[in-house]
């Protein structure tokens, strides 16, 4: 990874010093081999596994992602559908439907390589997560996502749960792709903390208890349920470095539920396509907001209150 820009998130600058800022360490050398991965993954908090995934089949979803964009009038009619660049006033930077009727990309992330690989680093039937969470993030400084652990979102099931980043396309680090927190999922006070959130709770003698009742407000919780909304402090704060580096089309992330990660801002012209989607072994408990034909999500039949 070799930067010849200054990476930024929302408009400011991220600290690329080396001991603020470093490049993902890669598992492609052990990918035959399931116990060295289990000890990097415990290591690390996430395993790069370059080219895991058929490049092909990548290709062919990201281009039913792109016509679908296409057909909406997201993409600029002057370049090349494949490239992906996106009309000057292209905001979208979450959409669902881009997964809907959308074989390639189901197979993608929900066959071949992929449930392979989880069958083999799981040492069981996995299940995933019925709920496909799909990025389309535009060019700009007002879109890249906040620092946060996935276990505030979606921990009612197993915290044994696996996140799947997987980029739709080769998306270099001035594209404003995902990075990690280093040693995050070991900051012990921030796991018995923040970590214990969960979004959809709320308390019901707060003044604010009857608009998330009525659906006015999603959550309670100042930051959306972010660690933090500057992940420039965050990291200074905490004291670690972010990592990320150029995702090729093909590569596959994983972390888990307590490793803090966030994206940067996307400094081209072309939207950056990617997904998140959850795994673990079919015989633990899963989390009810995200399974079934038509999830409820964060809506409000997932809304717990209580007396705080």
């Amino acid at each position: 990874m070799n930067l010849t820009f200054q990476p930024k998130y929302r408009g400011g600058d991220i600290d690329t010093a080396p001991d603020a800022f470093g490049e993902l360490r890669g598992s492609g050398d052990a990918l035959s081999d399931v116990k060295e991965l289990r000890w990097r993954f415990e290591q690390d908090g996430y395993l790069l596994l370059p080219g895991l995934l058929d490049r092909d089949q990548v290709l062919e979803a990201r281009l039913e992602m792109l016509r679908k964009l296409d057909a909406a009038g997201c993409l600029d009619p002057a370049y090349p559908l494949e490239d992906g660049v996106a009309q000057a006033d292209f905001e979208n930077s979450f959409m669902t439907e881009l997964a809907q009727d959308n074989a390639p990309l189901m197979k993608v992330l929900y066959d071949g390589p992929m449930m392979a690989f989880y069958r083999r680093f799981l040492g069981g039937e996995v299940r995933h997560f019925d709920y496909t969470w799909c990025r389309s993030k535009p060019p700009g400084d007002d879109t890249a996502t906040p620092p946060h652990y996935d276990i505030v979102f979606m921990g009612r099931g197993t915290q044994r749960l696996y996140t799947s980043w997987t980029p739709l396309g080769d998306i270099p680090v001035e594209m404003g792709g995902l990075m990690v927190l280093e040693n995050s999922h070991r900051l012990d006070e921030v796991k018995a903390d923040y970590g214990t959130l969960d979004v959809d709770a709320y308390c019901t003698n707060y003044p604010d208890a009857a608009e998330i009742e009525s659906g006015e407000k999603l959550w309670q919780h100042p930051n959306g349920g972010a660690y933090s909304l500057d992940p420039i402090a965050a990291r200074a704060e905490l004291g670690l470095r972010w990592l990320t580096t150029d995702y090729a089309m093909g590569d596959l992330l994983i972390f888990s539920m307590y490793t803090m990660h966030a994206s940067m801002d996307n400094l081209t012209s072309r939207i950056r396509l990617s997904t998140d989607t959850r795994y673990q072994l079919a015989s633990e408990p899963v989390d009810e907001r995200w399974i079934g034909e038509n999830p409820i999500a964060h809506g409000l039949a997932s809304k717990r209150g209580m007396i705080c």
